[in-house]
């Protein structure tokens, strides 16, 4: 019998992990289950073109034209409940078991929710198709929105309310909004994106509760101010998911934990994306990165593992990008507290920079608003300055 590679995770990096498959010639089964109904389907849109209503789902469909000659077979709809290291059988929520040579882990992440909130209509997280569906339906016949957190989802959000009318407050327990990203100086660069759209930002406070019988009426904060409120969405962070791994044997923390190739504790099985924390040969540690880019790319290495190839690990640079305000900001690197920011290219002031970091005197990360050509040119002079982990 031919050979079976169960992916576990059918969004962005399982989706990628099952063409890698292909594109490095493996011809055996390939099975991709996905918790959710949907087809494989892009998140970013997801609180910009799609919540504001100019993107369909047929625009945001990760599709393909060739994906037909993967010869997929797709198990949407039913969770991964388990996975027995010996035989490396997958359990489905549905009672069937997938059993394979080889697992790939994609499960990704989900929204981390407030405390107390469950039950409370008008209060969303945004991470999946359904939780933007609901919450573009509760936007359309609301006037003020409360957002909590000034991550690049909730900007994303309030810059996406703003547009379609709605009275924003964002609420940030942050000092500085994006400042672990960005560093506090360009963190409160970018937060002034919103204070030039009409969007009111509190920094510096968290949130007490939410007042509402049924229904949410206001965010009430730790100084006791009350914010009125029709909606609220959360956006502090996310839990990736893990639990169901939890007796398998395969190591866990802040993620799958991996090696640089994406290679678990357990044998012929690999762990990508959002899910993952791979160690980093730079930080000495393991991390987890949460970006588009590196669930696309990323799964290729581990699939390469997976089917016994050897060599280096292609260079890596983490990169994400936000669209807020109309303006695009994008992020190559890697920031510590002691890196130096310069203005290399542009004004702060004319929301139109770039700004490189330095580390003893040599660009170590690089940050663009509106300068997109430029950005490109910093951001593959990083990747060529990066050494390629043995």
């Amino acid at each position: 019998m031919s050979p079976t590679v169960a992916v576990v995770g059918a969004s962005l990096a399982g989706l990628s992990a099952a063409r890698a498959l292909r594109d490095q010639s493996f011809d055996g089964r390939i099975v991709l289950i996905g918790d959710e109904a949907h087809a494989p389907y892009d998140r970013p849109p997801l609180s910009k073109e799609f919540l504001a209503g100019t993107a369909s789902l047929d625009d945001i469909s990760l599709g393909a034209s060739d994906d037909e000659g993967l010869a997929l077979d797709w198990r949407l709809g039913t969770t991964a409940v388990a996975l027995d290291r010996v035989s490396r059988s997958v359990l489905l929520s549905d009672g069937s078991e997938v059993r394979a040579d080889g697992v790939v882990l994609a499960t990704g992440a989900r929204a981390r929710r407030l405390p107390g909130s469950d039950g409370l209509g008008g209060v969303h997280v945004l991470r999946s198709l359904d939780d933007a569906v609901a919450l573009r339906e509760d936007l359309a016949s609301a006037g003020r929105l409360v957002v909590i957190g000034a991550g690049f989802i909730g900007a994303e959000v309030a810059s996406t309310a703003r547009t379609l009318g709605l009275e924003v407050t964002v609420v940030e327990a942050m000092p500085v909004p994006l400042a672990g990203p960005l560093g506090a100086e360009m963190g409160a660069v970018c937060a002034e994106l919103h204070a030039d759209h009409g969007t009111r930002l509190l920094t510096g406070t968290g949130v007490a509760g939410l007042i509402g019988t049924g229904r949410v009426e206001a965010v009430e904060l730790t100084d006791g101010t009350r914010l009125p409120a029709d909606v609220v969405v959360v956006g502090i962070g996310a839990i990736p998911n893990i639990e169901w791994l939890a007796d398998s044997g395969v190591a866990l923390g802040n993620g799958v934990l991996t090696d640089a190739r994406g290679v678990t504790s357990i044998p012929g099985v690999v762990a990508v994306g959002d899910c993952a924390a791979a160690w980093s040969v730079s930080a000495e540690r393991h991390v987890r990165i949460e970006h588009w880019t590196h669930a696309l790319e990323q799964p290729a290495t581990a699939v390469a593992t997976l089917l016994g190839a050897e060599g280096a690990v292609p260079t890596s640079v983490p990169y994400f990008w936000s669209d807020q305000y109309g303006a695009r900001i994008q992020f190559a690197g890697s920031r510590r507290e002691d890196d130096v920011a310069r203005v290399v290219e542009g004004s702060c002031a004319d929301r139109s920079f770039l700004v490189v970091y330095e580390r003893d005197g040599v660009p170590v990360a690089v940050l663009g608003m509106n300068q997109p050509r430029l950005f490109t040119r910093w951001r593959r002079q990083l990747r060529s300055a990066v050494p390629t982990p043995s």
